[in-house]
């Protein structure tokens, strides 16, 4: 192998490796936007179980999705409801 072909594999080598620490990164920032939705989402839907301003705000977001697939995920589901006792 010649010293060019020897540098030329080095490089492909090097842009193999760097291709896998993009995809690893994005792969670690999707896996984090989706868990701050996660949360948040959950904190939503508990504080609509505790306070009916946040049950609207879920009423107003419902009306948003668009997509069937994403109603699917809703069907029978019930946003809790404050406890008027």
């Amino acid at each position: 192998m010649t010293p060019i072909e020897k540098a030329k594999q080095q490089v492909e080598q090097a842009k193999a490796r760097y291709q896998a620490l993009l995809a690893r990164q994005n792969a670690e920032e999707r896996k984090l936007d989706t868990r701050r939705k996660v949360i948040l989402g959950g904190l939503l839907i508990e504080a609509a179980g505790k306070d009916e301003r946040f049950g609207r705000v879920i009423d107003e977001l419902m009306k948003r999705i668009t997509r069937e697939h994403d109603h699917k995920a809703f069907k029978d589901w019930q946003k809790p409801e404050p406890d008027r006792s």
